[in-house]
């Protein structure tokens, strides 16, 4: 078995039979020196903490895992992609912090530090966030009971970039590698339900978020239809629910709608609330009033599944 650098953080920790839990624990993607689509180059990560904690030059792509309790675990997890333009990542605005929602109502939560394409440190940088994406899944179907996770029902979620990230996964899944030597990439990569917030989808409409799309696939006309995911949606992608604001003039709502009419179209099933105010990244929307109740939509939706 090949060997993972594994971090725990805090010192709250729950004994069983087969694991240590903790309320966080931090481990890599892939073994040492085994990153794909990546070079070694003199580029250092950079986390600004300002007034959010900004994550920037991903070299080392991992999952920060938070474990509910184990009474308290329905067996449900989430892996989130926090958002930031596909430039950096709004680690503890759009991950950490909903990561805790997410644990009070015993899910277990699983915050993706994926690479970024401004990175100079990627070979081919368009493809990098998906293969990170991918790899969480199967990294956390692989280890699933160990983790007191049910295998079939890992969803994504994802803020903004991070939206379209969760978004991408959900259309550009596979199966596994059978023949893989490496037992992880075995396993499926896709989710078993899918959560978005104001999600960049589309790359070729007039309502697109061109940030994103410059900062991921630059003027690139074929890729910019391949990560145009409402026209890559199948009977086979997962259920999903969209939250947005009607106002927001970053991301405009048309990218939720679109995604949503293409879901309808493939009779997958899908539900979207769209806030009349509330702009773009609110994230939990704390004290926003009728914005701060879409986390108990999101988990009422995540039951009915």
């Amino acid at each position: 078995m090949k060997k993972f650098r594994i971090i725990p953080i805090l010192t709250i920790m729950i004994f069983s039979s087969n694991i240590l839990y903790s309320q966080n624990l931090v481990l890599d993607l892939y073994p040492k020196g085994q990153i794909p689509n990546y070079t070694p180059t003199e580029e250092k990560e950079v986390r600004d903490t300002t007034d959010i904690v900004r994550i920037s030059s991903v070299q080392t792509p991992d999952i920060a895992l938070f474990f509910p309790t184990r009474k308290s675990t329905t067996g449900e997890a989430v892996i989130i992609c926090p958002g930031g333009g596909y430039r950096y990542l709004a680690y503890d605005w759009e991950g950490e912090e909903t990561a805790k929602y997410w644990n009070s109502k015993g899910v277990t939560a699983i915050v993706l530090k994926y690479r970024l394409p401004t990175s100079i440190s990627q070979i081919e940088p368009h493809k990098s966030p998906l293969l990170d994406a991918q790899r969480a899944m199967r990294l956390v179907r692989y280890n699933a009971e160990k983790w007191n996770i049910d295998p079939d029902k890992i969803g994504i979620m994802g803020f903004s970039a991070g939206g379209h990230l969760a978004s991408t996964l959900s259309t550009h899944f596979d199966k596994g590698n059978p023949n893989a030597t490496d037992p992880i990439e075995r396993m499926s990569c896709r989710p078993d339900f899918s959560i978005l917030l104001y999600p960049v989808i589309s790359f070729t409409g007039d309502f697109m978020h061109s940030g994103s799309r410059k900062n991921l696939i630059g003027e690139n006309e074929e890729l910019a239809k391949y990560y145009s995911n409402e026209l890559q949606v199948t009977n086979d992608t997962p259920p999903t629910i969209l939250i947005h604001a009607a106002d927001d003039t970053s991301v405009p709502v048309e990218n939720s709608i679109v995604y949503f009419q293409a879901l309808v179209k493939n009779n997958v099933p899908v539900e979207m609330h769209i806030y009349p105010t509330g702009k773009h990244g609110f994230s939990l929307a704390i004290g926003k009033k009728h914005l701060d109740g879409w986390p108990e939509l999101a988990f009422g939706w995540l039951k009915s599944l």
